[in-house]
């Protein structure tokens, strides 16, 4: 397997508000994350033409059309402030670009179809197998 390096720049974030990922959308990111083979997952959303980096710490969004540039950025996760793991996530968005405020509302629905599409298209790491669930003898 062959692993390239890539690395993307970032001005200061011109503004910054918190938000809320659907709890579909969270948990897809860490179980993708999870199967990855690299500390990494990068997602492309065709609908938009953007590319997606998903890591531990948050997830980037670069414009194809400025390969290198890093426009949006959603970090500071707190899945822990959740009741439920089907509840939103609290993060906050952060802008580089004038334009990324109203391509982050775009990017809550499109994020999560590209998402999906990577995840059908995943292969499973390991045969599945049932298990045999006994029930207790009291």
């Amino acid at each position: 397997m062959v692993y390239t390096l890539e690395s993307f720049d970032r001005h200061q974030a011109l503004a910054q508000v918190e938000s809320r990922l659907p709890a579909a959308t969270y948990n897809l990111t860490r179980i993708l994350l999870a199967a990855s083979a690299t500390p990494c997952v990068f997602v492309p959303i065709r609908s938009m033409q953007y590319l997606a980096v998903v890591d531990a710490e948050e997830i980037i969004f670069v414009d194809s059309q400025y390969k290198r540039w890093v426009e949006i950025a959603w970090r500071g996760f707190k899945p822990q402030a959740r009741k439920a793991l089907d509840e939103p996530v609290t993060y906050q968005a952060l802008f580089y670009t004038p334009e990324a405020r109203e391509v982050h509302r775009r990017l809550q629905g499109d994020f999560q179809s590209a998402l999906s599409l990577v995840d059908s298209r995943r292969r499973p790491s390991v045969p599945a197998r049932l298990l045999s669930l006994s029930t207790r003898k009291s």
